[in-house]
């Protein structure tokens, strides 16, 4: 066992880890973080999406031990510090960006990343970012509508399907 010690959603945690224990189920089992989901076992789906150090990453591709010492964020850090949803959340609440629910946490991190790099992507740009998510009930077209909502973009434009 080896320990890590991580800081997540912006509070410091440590556990007792196996080597081959992944970033996903220390934050689902020993931070019980359970916003981050496991889809697929295989990092095809992005379910699983977290940021570290400010980079999203698949936490089903890595070892909870390559984040010691790093900073970790889930989907339950992207509240505001009152605990309401934040803009991109709400986007998501206001423009139907998610049915079952399953992939929204990773499609909420990726926007999260995408919108840090690229503030005001175009619709094809929100579309190819979001390759590396996998959502089964919506077809996209909600999702894609709200990160642009999120971005301050006018989506009126955007016709409903």
């Amino acid at each position: 066992m080896t320990q890590v010690t991580m800081t997540v959603n912006g509070r410091a945690m440590s556990g007792d880890v196996e080597g081959r224990t992944l970033l996903v189920e220390f934050l689902r089992n020993s931070a019980r973080l359970t916003g981050t989901h496991v889809g697929c076992d295989t990092s095809q789906c992005g379910a699983c999406v977290v940021h570290v150090d400010g980079k999203a990453v698949k936490s089903c591709t890595m070892f909870a031990v390559e984040a010691d010492g790093a900073d970790v964020r889930t989907v339950e850090g992207m509240a505001n510090a009152d605990g309401s949803l934040g803009a991109i959340q709400q986007a998501f609440q206001d423009y139907h960006g998610l049915q079952c629910g399953f992939c929204t946490p990773g499609m909420i991190m990726s926007a999260a990343a995408l919108l840090k790099d690229n503030p005001k992507p175009t619709e094809t740009e929100v579309r190819h970012y979001l390759e590396g998510n996998i959502c089964r009930c919506t077809g996209y077209h909600n999702i894609v509508k709200a990160i642009l909502a999120a971005s301050g973009q006018d989506v009126s434009a955007i016709a409903a399907e």
